[in-house]
């Protein structure tokens, strides 16, 4: 047994608790992980036996470096992306610290640490006081598990519905069906997709070309290179419909994916993240057309920038910062985005900000933008991605950036988050950041 057994035990629970939150947490999906890591008792026996030998070579408890070995080295071995290695740091200071020796730690809301006891003792007040199994337990809001379950049932239908035979029951009556069926949905999706951009002629009336302009033009590149290859595909796909070309496996591949309603791979490729199915996801295209539109007519700033209409978002908060250090004479590699949360819808602006841009379209998850105070605050049941109003983003210097009371939001195009990550927005709160970063509290920028 370890000399110092009151710090050993103390420290042994947290440890195992730890352990169960990050393991279990793997359930409620990016909310709950960006990436799924394979944790496993083997990471926790090695941290005990470090939890030792750290103790028994020190005359204090070393409570930073356990933590940085727990959190860095064995479970951190595991995480390859940055935000999941925050959420493992932010556990292990919650649930390791010196007022844990006292019994001042609660590990959940109505779960205090346990006294020091026996394995018996530990097991009775485990089973008396933990309380029943729910997302509180993990810091997350209970709509983490509403959102869980209902992706969960979504896939299960879906893997129904595609598990169904295609010529149920009809014979040829159902396969002519079937092929009407996606005729009608092809005709009527090249019907309305618009014409490609004219790039040249575009350029040509282009005189200033900012960095804003040259985001613009990347912008209706990729859209021409999108929808040049549904007009191709869905030609082809007509022709191979009247028998006029053998029907490949690809037009096979898009035949299923219109009959299905989802969106088909060989669009996906060119296109941008999206978790719609195929009506929800060509409104949106048209959507996105029409404002391109309305930007090349004359170049002139959008009144607010729809951010998710992009397919580089990325690229147009970079143009925030190249245009003001332009203006400014300041070194880019000097510069940050500032974000302050307005009180106002996009309807209730009227021009454009002078430097810098209004944006509109973003999400929270994880909890809400309370508008009345200005800071993040507790999500309302049921409601898992309210939207956020509308933002002023600007670039100032890297020196004068705020870090008091603000939580590093960061931002992904959906909620598959993880390779979805697009900025990191500073946003105002008045509760520790930890509560936030322990909730899974990110911005989407599509619900």
């Amino acid at each position: 047994m370890c000399s110092r057994e009151n710090e050993f035990k103390s420290i042994l629970i947290s440890l195992c608790y730890f352990h169960a939150v990050v393991v279990e947490r793997r359930k409620f999906g990016p909310q709950g992980w960006n990436r799924s890591y394979p944790y496993n008792t083997g990471d926790l026996t090695i941290s005990v036996n470090v939890l030792y030998n750290y103790l028994e070579a020190n005359a204090k408890v070393p409570w930073t470096d356990l933590r940085y070995l727990f959190g860095e080295i064995m479970y951190g071995g595991h995480i390859t992306d940055d935000w999941d290695r925050r959420l493992c740091k932010t556990y292990l200071g919650e649930y390791m610290k010196p007022e844990q020796l006292d019994g001042d730690l609660m590990l959940a809301p109505g779960f205090a640490i346990p006294p020091n006891s026996d394995y018996i003792g530990y097991h009775q007040y485990i089973d008396e006081n933990l309380p029943p199994e729910s997302p509180y337990l993990y810091g997350l809001h209970p709509n983490a598990e509403i959102g869980f379950l209902t992706t969960t049932s979504e896939g299960l239908f879906r893997t129904v519905l595609e598990m169904q035979p295609r010529d149920a029951s009809g014979g040829a009556g159902a396969a002519s069906s079937r092929e009407e069926k996606v005729k009608t949905l092809l005709d009527e999706i090249t019907e309305k997709l618009p014409e490609e951009f004219n790039m040249l002629e575009m350029m040509a009336r282009c005189e200033d070309r900012t960095p804003y302009a040259v985001v613009a033009f990347q912008e209706c590149e990729r859209m021409n290179g999108l929808t040049r290859e549904m007009k191709r595909s869905l030609k082809e796909l007509d022709l191979g419909l009247k028998g006029e070309l053998t029907i490949t496996a690809g037009m096979e591949d898009l035949e299923n994916a219109l009959f299905l309603g989802s969106v088909p791979d060989n669009w996906t490729k060119r296109a941008y993240p999206s978790l719609n199915g195929l009506a929800a996801w060509y409104a949106d295209l048209l959507q996105r057309i029409k404002d391109l539109e309305s930007w090349v007519t004359d170049f002139n700033m959008p009144v607010a920038v729809w951010l998710a209409g992009l397919f580089n978002p990325q690229s147009f908060l970079t143009a925030i910062m190249q245009s003001m250090a332009r203006k400014n004479e300041w070194p880019l590699d000097k510069m940050c985005l500032q974000c302050d949360v307005t009180k106002k819808n996009k309807e209730d602006f009227t021009s454009a900000p002078r430097e810098g841009a209004y944006v509109h379209g973003l999400f929270m998850e994880g909890a809400r933008w309370d508008t009345q105070t200005g800071l993040i605050q507790e999500s309302r049941l049921k409601d898992l991605t309210p939207a956020m109003p509308v933002i002023f983003i600007k670039a100032i210097p890297v020196d004068k950036q705020e870090t008091k009371n603000i939580y590093e939001c960061p931002v992904y195009k959906t909620k598959h988050r993880g390779p979805t990550f697009v900025w990191t927005f500073n946003l105002k709160t008045k509760e520790k950041p930890a509560k936030w970063v322990i909730a899974g509290v990110a911005l989407l920028l599509s619900d």
